[in-house]
């Protein structure tokens, strides 16, 4: 049973790992050609994902669209995706640096 369970999340993580959007965005900037703008890509993505969070948040307030607060979850989790990435970028850029430089 463990090992169906286990078997069942890999697979989901693939496809979610391939076929969502921003997933493909994030592995894209993690790449060393897409490392050069991954800050200013977050820069731009966290505060447009917060601002759907928001507007998100308001929609669902209203009778009948609690179905929103799905949006909701994905939208700041994409908010936290992007900032995350920006966290980490120069830090990857400097680690890669670092393998690269002849010493």
């Amino acid at each position: 049973m463990l090992t169906l369970l286990w078997n069942l999340s890999a697979a989901i993580r693939g496809y979610l790992r391939f076929y969502m959007p921003t997933n493909r965005i994030i592995d894209w900037l993690r790449s060393p050609r897409g490392l050069k703008s991954a800050i200013p890509f977050a820069v731009v993505a966290t505060p447009v994902y917060l601002g759907l969070t928001a507007w998100a948040i308001l929609l669902a307030g209203r009778p009948g669209l609690s179905w929103l607060n799905v949006l909701v979850l994905l939208f700041f989790w994409n908010a936290v995706k992007f900032a995350w990435m920006a966290v980490l970028a120069p830090v990857m850029w400097l680690s890669g640096r670092r393998e690269t430089t002849p010493g």
